[in-house]
């Protein structure tokens, strides 16, 4: 069975399962099987939602944290040098004082618990 279609809610095709399903309705997918030749119209619908409780962790200003950076986010690398962050070729992690971090877009970067990317080594008490 193959997809050939993704249509979103509005889009032409879906008028009268967005009239019958309204905000429920995330997407229509028209799946075509070759071998019984039937076009199969499939919707993709929200049945539960529900608040996530904040597990925002809180850090010291002065405590050191580690930043994953994607290779080629030239510009998130060259912001949290120009900040003062520390590079560890062993983990390829940066590491900075939360305080440098806080309130910029390098703060959704932090990794809360470093050994989901390699065990912080003790290399990063040394930073100041």
């Amino acid at each position: 069975m193959i997809t050939k279609l993704k249509l979103k809610p509005g889009q032409r095709g879906t008028k009268t399962l967005t009239e019958q399903y309204g905000d429920a309705l995330v997407c229509v997918r028209y799946r075509y099987d070759a071998a019984t030749r039937t076009r199969i119209k499939t919707v993709e619908l929200i049945v539960d939602k529900k608040q996530l409780s904040s597990t925002k962790q809180s850090h010291k200003d002065k405590e050191i944290v580690a930043v994953q950076i994607a290779y080629g986010e030239k510009e998130l690398g060259n912001k949290i040098r120009s900040l003062g962050g520390r590079w560890d070729t062993d983990v390829k992690l940066w590491y900075i004082p939360y305080g440098q971090v806080k309130g910029t877009e390098l703060e959704k970067h932090i990794i809360s618990d470093a050994s989901q990317k390699v065990a912080v080594t003790a290399d990063a008490s040394n930073i100041r």
